[in-house]
């Protein structure tokens, strides 16, 4: 098979490499679409992110979505030529986080596109059974890859409680932002604010669920939130810019008694907040890293939903020959670019 490795930052080398073989327990699949993630771009432009340093050639990219063409030994459920989506975190499943259930804490996981993990820019990829859903067929090969960036908003709206009514502010119209938004409307939420500096995203953002928007470079943030509600602020604010400005703004714009949701990873460890508004208005704060339990629940919501995800696909790429053009495209023109797909196997 074919595979796109990162030999170093901004060097991607398309190579031949043997099939991998299913284990047991294991179904070997056949890459459909992979979507263009920014923690990818991250490891293709700086090569690491924190802590997790690209050492050795790796290949990158983890939203996934294939056909099983393999099944190993002891693999149950399952049928060669199932389209399917991938779960890309393996995890230990024996340890304190596992056993509670919050796998995705799991200090032990092995997680694609993560060094030293490889992930999904190749042709073929061999994983654990029960990291593998089916998807219907009236589902397409893209939206299955969109499967696991949507879970990071479905996970936000989860940890933020949103629930049938509630008021949601969307700080930063990326693709999670997107999703987290279309995550939100099919949650229930009553009214959802997305806020960004680019109108373009702000648009879209009505596309994928947002009933309003502020646009920063040109309006009140603080005007517009009084404006939308009543004065009182929203019931739950969710960040996903990775911005200590909207950090800062999420706080001012969250209701007394309200929840704020960090899910945008800042390129500084810490960042400034109004302590005493915190305490004032006694506002949760929650984390979120990555999703559990995820995958059924957004296949289900994907499938009923009338909300079309594969809205924030700006740019399609149908060889792996093209996967370094596709990351240059995504660093060079961010202003244009939300979701790239590729597709190693193409169209």
């Amino acid at each position: 098979m074919q595979s796109a490795v990162l030999q170093k930052p901004k060097e991607i080398d398309v190579q031949e490499q043997s099939n991998p073989v299913p284990a047991d327990n294991e179904v070997l699949i056949k890459v459909k679409a992979v979507g263009l993630c920014g923690s990818d771009i991250h490891y293709y432009e700086h090569g690491k992110i924190g802590d997790f340093i690209v050492e050795k050639p790796i290949i990158l990219g983890h939203e996934v979505s294939g056909e099983i063409v393999e099944l190993g030994e002891g693999v149950q459920g399952f049928q060669k030529g199932q389209r399917v989506a991938i779960e890309p975190g393996k995890t230990c499943g024996t340890c304190v986080q596992c056993q509670s259930g919050r796998y995705n804490l799991c200090k032990e996981v092995e997680f694609l596109a993560t060094p030293p993990y490889d992930g999904a820019f190749c042709q073929y990829i061999a994983m654990r059974s029960d990291l593998v859903f089916p998807i219907p067929d009236s589902m397409s090969d893209e939206t299955g890859a969109l499967i696991e960036p949507f879970s990071v908003g479905l996970h936000a709206c989860s940890r933020g409680e949103v629930k049938a009514g509630d008021t949601v502010l969307i700080l930063g119209m990326g693709p999670i932002g997107l999703l987290t938004a279309a995550a939100a409307k099919m949650s229930g939420a009553g009214l959802i604010i997305g806020v960004d500096l680019e109108q373009t995203r702000l648009d879209k953002a009505k596309e994928l669920g947002a009933d309003r928007v502020i646009n920063v470079k040109t309006e009140s943030f603080e005007e517009k939130i009084l404006e939308y509600t009543n004065g009182l602020g929203v019931d739950v604010a969710i960040e996903t810019a990775g911005s200590p400005a909207a950090l800062k703004s999420m706080i001012s714009g969250v209701r007394r008694g309200g929840k704020a949701v960090i899910v945008g990873m800042s390129s500084e460890d810490e960042a400034s907040l109004n302590i005493a508004q915190i305490i004032n208005k006694e506002i949760d704060i929650r984390g979120v890293f990555r999703y559990h339990h995820t995958y059924p629940k957004a296949i289900q919501l994907l499938s009923e939903s009338k909300i079309d995800i594969e809205k924030i696909i700006t740019d399609h790429y149908d060889s792996l020959q093209d996967v370094e053009a596709a990351f240059e495209k995504a660093i060079q023109d961010k202003k244009n670019t939300l979701k790239i797909m590729i597709y190693p196997n193409g169209r």
